[in-house]
């Protein structure tokens, strides 16, 4: 089950949040907030390429809040109970409407990029 929340800027992080990255190489991609370190660092699960068992620690203001929570795999991970990479990796995707991966053609191309 995914909630909405309405964000603000001093939004504090809960576990099961979905957010994009602000900063970095990984700008504009989607994680699951796993767990809160401090105030100020979280560590972030994608389910694909950050994974449980490696996730990704980043600073909470380089984050961007999507305005989502995916409630069951919240409440798993406040219990301590098994999160599969899966579920995460197909949370992300259904709550930010991705659920297929989008495929390039050459009319969706920009301009300068279409090949002859």
């Amino acid at each position: 089950m995914v909630s909405e929340i309405k964000t603000s800027s001093t939004t504090a992080p809960q576990i099961g949040m979905v957010v994009s990255s602000r900063m970095g190489r990984d700008k504009d991609k989607f994680f699951l907030v796993a767990k809160i370190v401090s105030p100020e660092f979280v560590m972030l699960v994608d389910g694909k390429y950050r994974k449980f068992n490696k996730p990704k620690l980043k600073r909470w203001k380089h984050t961007k809040f999507s305005g989502l929570i995916l409630d069951g795999i919240a409440t798993k991970l406040k219990t301590d109970k098994k999160v599969f990479d899966s579920e995460v990796y197909k949370g992300i995707k259904e709550a930010i409407g991705q659920g297929e991966e989008q495929k390039i053609t050459k009319d969706k191309l920009p301009a300068n990029k279409v090949k002859k």
